[in-house]
């Protein structure tokens, strides 16, 4: 089992015929992943990739079936996409481009709400279920290992070294979801970690966060009231000092809100064990689950 993405799930890529779309695209095919179409204005009826490519989401969801959307177009296009998708009715949306002015991503989200269509990013890694042979974003296929640990994370480069880690010592991933770290974003940490409280295959989440907005600390809310699975935390970003933005859109300090100190203190107060390094991580799962539990 997995959350958000299967081995039935038939995905479409907004944007295939780009460069990093064909190269990703690519990369999700050779996986294992169920890519039935592509989407670029103007190619439609083309093929690439041995794909049939269609000039809108609705005509290709319609002829393939496809119910989830991967998005590789430009950023002051990018919100866009993220509509036409929404409004095809595909049940996810994965958004990988970065840098899509805020207004615009305002206006996707209060669409999107609407219509009740998840949406995973913007600026993320996107996900990955290896033992569903599923795969859609950027996250490296080798980095992938079936098992039974979630991972949720703000940072795709910190969800790669997460993986590539735990899958070393033997603990391979359900899912795994770089959800972004834009200001505005679809599924936030709380979310995920409902649907991996509410999966079977997931055993243990491990949940990376960063500096900036409250994200977390609504998580570690959640998690206080009762959460039915052990959560191993992190938190990126210690020394960055306040006000100043790092890499990411949303972190960002502001007064004592969204400070490194403050998100581990919430998330000790739910009962998070919270490590300091990635290695840190690898140990506090094999406390909770001494037998690795790859699959």
């Amino acid at each position: 089992m997995s959350i958000l993405l299967n081995r039935d799930s038939r995905v479409l890529v907004q944007g295939m015929t780009g460069s990093e779309g064909t190269f990703h695209t690519q990369q999700m095919l050779d996986f294992g992943t169920k890519v039935v179409a592509g989407v670029s204005p103007g190619k439609g009826g083309s093929q690439h990739l041995e794909l049939p490519v269609f000039d809108t989401v609705q005509e290709a969801v319609s002829k393939t079936g496809a119910n989830v959307a991967a998005i590789f177009v430009p950023p002051p296009f990018a919100a866009d996409a993220i509509m036409e998708a929404a409004n095809a009715k595909v049940d996810l949306i994965v958004c990988i481009t970065e840098m899509i002015p805020v207004n615009d991503m305002v206006r996707a989200k209060a669409m999107i709400g609407r219509l009740g269509t998840r949406l995973v990013g913007p600026n993320c890694p996107g996900l990955i279920s290896p033992g569903e042979r599923a795969k859609v974003g950027i996250i490296p296929n080798q980095n992938g290992q079936p098992g039974t640990v979630g991972i949720v994370s703000r940072s795709g480069t910190l969800t790669y070294e997460i993986m590539q880690a735990l899958g070393r010592a033997g603990y391979g991933q359900s899912t795994a979801v770089g959800i972004g770290g834009d200001q505005v974003l679809g599924l936030s940490f709380s979310d995920v970690l409902e649907l991996f409280g509410r999966d079977g295959a997931t055993e243990l989440v491990v949940m990376a966060g960063e500096i900036g907005g409250a994200d977390e600390e609504r998580a570690a809310e959640l998690i206080g009231r009762g959460y039915p699975k052990p959560v191993v935390g992190f938190i990126s970003g210690r020394t960055a000092p306040p006000g100043k933005r790092m890499g990411h859109a949303g972190a960002i300090i502001s007064g004592n809100t969204g400070t490194a100190r403050s998100k581990v203190e919430a998330l000790e107060r739910a009962g998070v064990q919270v490590a300091d390094t990635i290695e840190q991580i690898v140990d506090l799962v094999r406390q909770r689950l001494p037998k690795p539990v790859s699959v």
